[in-house]
């Protein structure tokens, strides 16, 4: 789960509807800055489906008590994060064997560096699943895998970038992992930056220095909007799946537009 804090609200966002919104947006990136194009669906599927693992918890989101907040996937407990994580990539690879590959890869670098020796061993098993599908795909030019993955990551930060900001916040007020702009993999050497630097215009337009899509992008997001009066009269849980969705509205375009 993605949550704002308002002063009397929260604003949630399933992983599943911000993993949606990133495959929208990158399914207008240039042709001709894809290589590989022959993994263009499978790509396009991992950018879509990498957080669909949420999607249970999501449903029945779990309340931090010593928090006083809704878990999000910052803080959400290690050892169910890492279920969800396998059991999304389980489900990927049911569709798409290269898409779950680049998913795999994706989850096992969040959590290389972690201590825990349960991680230890989520990114041991992963590993072993990255070989079988790389070995059973026959994949001659493995060239084009750090690119695919750059661009996963890309869809996942400007996704994130939208779900983690108020609409039309102030450079100094936004999330702090986005403040300095959002990085760039070295693979996505075509667009030769390091950071794709971006501000909120007004409530619903978000400006790109660079700007390697198409044309300009308009995503929806779902969200619920949960009052604090109401999570202490009935409870987060009720309160949250009684609580209808509403859609958040946001323009990508380029500083000349």
């Amino acid at each position: 789960m993605i949550v704002r804090e308002r002063e009397n609200e929260f604003v949630l966002i399933e992983q599943d509807h911000h993993a949606r919104a990133s495959g929208d947006m990158m399914a207008y990136w240039r042709d001709s800055l894809f290589l590989g194009k022959e993994w263009r669906h499978s790509v396009n599927y991992a950018i879509s489906q990498h957080d669909c693992g949420w999607k249970p918890f999501d449903k029945a989101p779990f309340w931090n008590d010593k928090k006083r907040a809704p878990y999000t996937f910052i803080d959400f407990p290690l050892s169910s994060k890492l279920v969800l994580y396998k059991q999304g990539i389980d489900q990927v690879e049911e569709r798409d064997r290269y898409a779950a590959l680049l998913c795999s890869v994706h989850f096992s670098r969040f959590l290389t560096h972690e201590a825990a020796e349960e991680a230890k061993k989520f990114v041991a098993q992963e590993k072993q699943r990255q070989e079988r599908l790389m070995d059973s795909l026959e994949i001659l030019n493995q060239s084009f895998l750090p690119f695919h993955y750059g661009l996963l990551q890309l869809g996942d930060n400007l996704s994130l970038y939208i779900c983690l900001n108020e609409p039309g916040t102030t450079k100094e007020k936004e999330h702090p992992f986005f403040r300095n702009g959002i990085p760039l993999s070295p693979a996505l050497s075509e667009i030769k930056k390091e950071k794709i630097q971006l501000y909120w215009r007004d409530n619903q337009t978000i400006v790109l220095d660079t700007f390697p899509f198409k044309e300009e992008i308009t995503v929806s997001i779902k969200q619920k909007i949960i009052s604090k009066e109401s999570i202490a009269a009935k409870g987060f849980l009720e309160s949250y799946q009684k609580a209808g969705f509403q859609h958040m509205t946001v323009r990508l375009t380029t500083q000349n537009n």
